[in-house]
């Protein structure tokens, strides 16, 4: 078994959305942060809520994976970078953000500007895609060099969220597979 702790993006991941839909399937191996600052994200909230999360999620199982998704990247990412030798078993990384982009949510988001991609104390597997509006295909890419990630770009689905209208994402779950299972 693996419990898994789920990192959504600013506002959480609505009904629709894969990490929702999976967060379902999980049941009780899975563990959602709750910031208190969904709309307005706040760095140390988001990074104290991972921390949470992660020690919720490795009380059910000693393999823990984190699932993050959009701001939520840069929140699983800070919190690896400031907490290398937790037990995490891989990283999944989905749609990160250009910080120094045009569309990055800089007045909402105002905290996670400063973040740097700084090399992962674990496996970990970047997904972006080739119409990204939050962050070029390239960008995305020089992320996962320096968080040491494999890189894995799929193709026409946007942002990889609701509107991409994924269902439960089935290559997702098999690229996560393959992560697990190293």
């Amino acid at each position: 078994m693996v419990a898994y702790v789920i990192i959504p993006g600013i506002d959480g991941s609505d009904g629709q959305h894969w990490q929702t839909l999976w967060e379902r399937e999980w049941g009780t191996s899975a563990v959602r942060i709750s910031p208190a600052s969904w709309s307005a994200p706040e760095l140390e909230d988001w990074v104290d809520s991972v921390q949470e999360a992660y020690d919720a999620a490795s009380r059910r199982d000693s393999r823990v994976v984190l699932v993050a998704h959009s701001l939520g990247c840069w929140a699983a990412a800070t919190w690896l970078d400031r907490h290398p030798s937790a037990a995490v078993n891989g990283a999944f990384l989905v749609a990160p953000p250009d910080p120094d982009g045009p569309a990055f949510p800089r007045q909402a988001a105002a905290t996670f500007t400063e973040v740097s991609a700084q090399p992962l104390p674990c496996p970990a597997l970047v997904v972006g895609s080739a119409d990204d509006p939050y962050c070029t295909p390239d960008t995305a890419a020089g992320f996962a060099k320096r968080w040491d990630a494999q890189w894995h770009l799929t193709d026409g689905y946007g942002h990889i969220n609701s509107a991409s209208d994924l269902g439960s994402w089935q290559q997702g779950r098999e690229l996560l597979d393959l992560l697990i299972e190293g």
